[in-house]
């Protein structure tokens, strides 16, 4: 029997971080062992990089859309996170509790206390770009201007540091 891929789950503020620093199409090669999918949910909340997204599909096949739920429990779970937190997040936890799948979200304070307590890994753009730079797909410098240009056009929760300095203690 083949063993189950792990997909990486994105949530719309990595789609949009890596979006805005023009590296989108990189994304998934980041990690290109690990299948990388957008559920309905947060597809409907990425607005104006929709277009994005639909050419990558088409023309790279390297993030798929995927539909939200696939179960009754996962429904469930889902409309009791909403009460708390936002849908695409909410759509993205069910999913990854009920998947054992890995969460793409940069939303930490959101998270953070349901993927310990349920056992979700989740990555966000610092990781990715930690990993981008120790998988020499990006330099130093790179990651630096991604940071300061993400920040630049108006996102936040990426502060900008020294990529050679982070920390990365994740299981994936």
């Amino acid at each position: 029997m083949e063993k189950k891929k792990i997909k990486i789950v994105l949530d719309a503020d990595v789609l949009i971080h890596f979006s805005k620093a023009d590296r989108l199409s990189m994304l998934p090669t980041i990690l290109p062992e690990y299948e990388h999918i957008i559920l309905d949910i947060v597809y409907q909340e990425i607005g104006s990089i929709q277009n994005q997204i639909d050419r990558q599909i088409a023309f790279l096949g390297n993030i798929q859309k995927e539909h939200f739920p696939q179960s009754n429990e996962m429904m469930r779970e889902y409309a009791q996170l909403t009460h708390s937190f936002g849908r695409g997040e909410s759509a993205c936890m069910a999913y990854c509790r009920f998947c054992h799948d890995v969460i793409g979200s940069s939303n930490v304070r959101d998270i953070t206390d349901y993927c310990t307590a349920n056992g979700i890994t989740y990555l966000t753009t610092l990781d990715f770009l930690y990993l981008a730079y120790i998988r020499k797909k990006m330099t130093a410098e790179e990651c630096h201007e991604f940071m300061e240009t993400v920040n630049a056009k108006g996102s936040h929760g990426v502060p900008v540091i020294d990529i050679t300095t982070y920390h990365f203690n994740k299981v994936i």
